[in-house]
């Protein structure tokens, strides 16, 4: 759901805003291909029955022990935890980690996952476009090659993603970079992140990266706007 890579943190003191003082300031997300735009806190606290039926088909489908990547506020932890599931919620940040707390969750590893290595699982969730935080096809590359050293043998990781040719209305710019590798900001209250990469990879491109790095690809179903959601097993 969240992974923020930069010196300040906006959207974990958003999330933290939101859930302890239920009137928190305006979050923005600036980006390069248009103007900034308002991303709604309250997604992010999200109940089951509000959730798209995509997620609600990927947390079906999640089983054994769980490694929810990026939690955020950890909405979707926190139903499979309610579902009797072995669920570990991983956030890096600290404000974030501290409302899946309060809000009841009992495993909660406040940790880059670029340099966690202590645990196994059988599934590898990340939801809300999770797998952007790779920020670019070679990073994503990188993290598949981590995420196989985090799955006991006949594990899976699930994610979601879109392709997100639409933006340039499907006219590609002349880019020296993979066109789903896009460059935001957020700002809170004044406050603006550092400018990080969040990456959006077509089915496609997906297929071919995770076929010369050793994983089968599934893709479990895809709606009519190009966002679709994948399953990843290790040859």
């Amino acid at each position: 759901m969240y992974y923020f890579h930069g010196m300040t943190d906006p959207l974990g003191q958003a999330i933290a805003d939101y859930y302890f003082q239920r009137a928190p300031a305006k979050l923005w997300i600036h980006n390069t291909y248009g103007p900034k735009e308002e991303m709604p806190v309250a997604a992010y606290f999200r109940k089951y029955p509000d959730m798209p039926e995509l997620e609600h088909t990927a947390l079906q489908l999640c089983e054994g022990g769980i490694l929810d990547i990026g939690a955020g506020a950890g909405s979707h932890a926190l139903w499979l935890q309610q579902q009797g599931k072995d669920i570990t919620a991983l956030e890096i940040a600290a404000p974030a980690c501290t409302v899946m707390k309060e809000r009841g969750i009992q495993k909660i590893i406040q940790q880059d996952i670029f340099s966690y290595h202590e645990k196994k699982y059988n599934t590898l969730l990340l939801l809300m476009n999770g797998i952007g935080l790779t920020g670019t096809l070679s990073g994503l590359q990188k993290f598949l090659l981590h995420a196989a050293t985090l799955l006991l043998p006949g594990g899976r990781l699930i994610f979601d993603s879109s392709d997100v040719a639409y933006v340039y209305e499907y006219n590609l710019p002349d880019l020296k970079h993979y066109y789903g590798e896009i460059a935001y900001r957020y700002e809170y209250k004044r406050i603006k992140s550092d400018w990080f990469n969040w990456l959006y990879v077509d089915r496609f491109t997906l297929s071919a990266l995770a076929a010369s790095e050793g994983w089968k690809y599934e893709l479990v179903t895809e709606d009519e706007h190009g966002q679709y959601l994948a399953i990843l097993r290790k040859n």
